[in-house]
């Protein structure tokens, strides 16, 4: 009989609308970690399920439930990614994000998207929750207003992940393959010119997500050892 591992990631990432790349981040993660060998399972708590619906189109390895069946499916992973429900309503968010090591909020550059993220992050620290932003959807010819979009959620003392998810095409191509960026073709079956770019920029983020979880765990294991509990 297999034992349970113990979960080295669970990771939420959640969009305050619909058209943040939600569900394109959270299948990129998880091929991201599961190219490493991780064992990963995605958790579809979006009404829409976007996550099984991407899932259904391809053969992706790893495993994609809803919600509903997230206790028993999720029970030998090692990295889980729960793709969350569009929504700023708090007692929602509370149970959706419980028990996360990180909330990641993808946003795009534009000046809505940045209102509704910084409201977003505003209920997760009043929840006490880790959390960080993720820049989608940059166009590579409109930098400066991705720049813009940064400093703007700078302002509000919000931790944005450094680098950005670029605008590509092949990301379509990907979802309607239902398959990694790093795999798509066109109709033709040639392989995109910048899916590799696409790719990197995941595996950058996947990376800066476990270091920032790691300085939070540590740094909250210093403060415990500071304040020992007394009887």
């Amino acid at each position: 009989m297999p034992i349970a591992s113990s979960v080295f990631l669970f990771i939420t990432v959640c969009g305050q609308k619909g058209g943040v790349a939600k569900t394109c981040t959270s299948i990129h993660l998880a091929s991201v970690w599961s190219s490493k060998g991780r064992d990963v399972c995605v958790v579809d708590a979006d009404r829409n399920r976007s996550a099984i619906a991407y899932g259904t189109r391809g053969n992706l390895p790893f495993n994609i439930v809803p919600v509903e069946a997230a206790a028993k499916a999720t029970r030998f992973a090692d990295v889980v990614i729960t793709d969350g429900q569009a929504s700023t309503e708090e007692e929602e968010l509370k149970h959706l994000a419980a028990g996360s090591d990180l909330v990641l909020l993808p946003t795009v550059p534009k000046a809505r998207s940045v209102e509704l993220t910084v409201e977003l992050a505003s209920l997760l620290k009043d929840l006490n929750i880790l959390h960080a932003v993720l820049l989608v959807k940059v166009d590579i010819r409109q930098k400066r207003v991705a720049e813009e979009a940064r400093q703007a959620l700078n302002k509000f003392d919000l931790k944005v992940l450094d680098g950005e998810i670029p605008l590509l095409s092949a990301f379509d191509k990907a979802e309607n393959q239902g398959s990694a960026v790093s795999q798509a073709v066109d109709d033709k079956g040639r392989s995109d010119p910048r899916r590799m770019s696409g790719w990197s920029a995941y595996c950058s983020i996947a990376k800066q997500i476990q270091c920032l979880i790691s300085k939070h765990s540590l740094d909250t294991s210093k403060t415990n050892s500071e304040f020992p509990l007394v009887a």
